[in-house]
C-alpha cells in the first residue's frame, strides 16, 4: 500500500514515523528537502512535485501542509481518486470546499479530518458518560486550552510557524480547534455563539492569540471556551455540569473525576499514568487505514469537519462585528 504524506513539519514527521510501524506500507513524501536523515532512515520516497507523487498512484494521502493550502491540495488529490486524510483544521475559509465535496461524491472517496483527541481515552470516556446520561441534563460546560506558543517547538522560531501567521491560516481558533471539535462531537452543533477574539499578548505574531467563545445549544446548555497562545504553565481542561453531577477532566494528570450529587462524593473514573499522547495519533491512523481497507465511511469525514469549521469561522465573524451569530 502506497501512502503519500504532503508536508514535512512536526505533524507530517509524526505521521511518517507512525506509518513506518506498519508492514507493507510504502511511504511517499512531498517536501522541498532533498537530503534528510530521518526520511532516509524511514526509507521514504521523496518527491518535489505533487504531479510526480500522484503518478505513483497512492491509495491515500495525508495532507499536513499549512492550513491555507489544504483545500487546493485536496482538490488535486481527489481528482486523482486518492482517499484523503486532512490534518486539522480542514481549512481557514470555505473557499473550494463545495468543489471538493462534489469530487469526493463523484469518485466515492473516503475522507477523514485529523483530530486525534477523539482517540484519547479520557475524551472517549467523557463522551460515553454524557451518552449514558450519568450527569443528567447538561446545563453548563467550561473548556480551557492555554499554552505558550514559543514553547511548542523550541527548535524553531515561533514567529515563522504557521500557527503565528494569518496568511498561512494560523491563529488560536483554527490551530486549537480540537476543543471545538470534541465539543461538537459531544453535543452537536450550537444554535448560536458570541466571541471576543484577537491579538492581545506581547507575542510577535500576526494571528489572533486569544479567543473566548460563548455557545448556546438546543437544550439551553451553555458552553464557555477559552483558547490562548500565552498561558504559562499550560492547561487543558474540561468541566461539565449537569443536573445529576459534575465532571472534571485535566490533561496534566489525564484524570476524569465525577461528582455524584446523591453521595456527595468525587469518584475517579479514569487516571492514566505516563500516558503517551502518540497513541492517539497511532489509533487515529489505524482507524483511517482500516476504514479505507473496509471501504467504510468514517466519523469526522470532510462533511463533519466542515461543520466544525463553520463554528470556528462564526467565532471569528462574531468578534469582528461584535454580534451574536446564529448557526441554525
Amino acid at each position: 500500500m502506497k501512502i503519500l504524506v504532503i508536508g514535512y513539519g512536526s505533524i507530517g514527521k509524526r505521521h511518517i514515523n507512525n506509518l513506518s510501524t506498519i508492514p507493507k506500507i510504502e511511504i511517499l513524501v512531498l517536501t522541498k528537502r532533498k537530503n534528510d536523515d530521518f526520511l532516509k532512515k524511514m526509507k521514504c520516497k521523496i518527491f518535489n512535485s505533487l504531479d510526480e507523487a500522484i503518478n505513483e498512484k497512492p491509495m491515500a494521502a495525508f495532507i499536513t501542509n499549512t492550513t491555507n493550502l489544504h483545500i487546493q491540495t485536496a482538490i488535486k488529490l481527489a481528482n486523482a481518486k486518492i482517499n484523503l486524510f486532512i490534518e486539522k483544521p480542514l481549512s481557514h475559509s470555505f473557499k473550494g470546499i463545495s468543489e471538493l465535496l462534489k469530487i469526493i461524491k463523484k469518485y466515492k472517496l473516503l475522507t477523514y479530518v485529523g483530530c486525534n483527541l477523539r482517540f484519547h481515552p479520557c475524551i472517549k470516556l467523557i463522551k460515553q458518560i454524557i451518552s449514558d446520561k450519568e450527569l443528567g441534563r447538561i446545563i453548563s460546560i467550561h473548556i480551557e486550552n492555554g499554552s505558550y506558543l514559543p514553547e511548542w517547538h523550541p527548535y524553531e522560531d515561533y514567529k515563522k510557524s504557521y500557527a503565528a501567521q494569518n496568511k498561512m491560516g494560523g491563529g488560536v481558533i483554527p490551530t486549537c480547534i480540537h476543543e471545538l471539535d470534541y465539543l461538537y462531537w459531544f453535543f452537536g452543533k450550537p444554535i448560536e455563539l458570541f466571541s471576543f477574539t484577537g491579538k492581545f499578548s506581547d507575542l510577535k505574531i500576526s494571528a489572533d492569540d486569544l479567543s473566548t467563545i460563548l455557545m448556546k445549544f438546543k437544550n439551553k446548555c451553555i458552553a464557555e471556551i477559552h483558547l490562548d497562545y500565552f498561558q504559562r504553565p499550560g492547561i487543558r481542561s474540561c468541566k461539565i455540569i449537569g443536573t445529576k453531577g459534575t465532571l472534571n477532566w485535566n490533561s496534566d494528570t489525564n484524570s476524569v473525576f465525577v461528582y455524584n450529587i446523591k453521595t456527595k462524593k468525587w469518584m475517579t473514573r479514569m487516571k492514566l499514568r505516563n500516558y503517551d499522547l502518540n497513541l492517539t495519533y497511532l489509533n487515529e491512523m489505524h482507524y483511517f487505514l482500516n476504514s479505507i481497507n473496509q471501504r467504510k465511511i468514517m466519523n469526522n469525514d470532510i462533511k463533519e469537519g466542515t461543520e466544525v469549521l463553520k463554528i470556528a469561522l462564526a467565532a471569528k465573524i462574531s468578534s469582528k462585528y461584535s454580534k451574536v451569530i446564529s448557526l441554525t
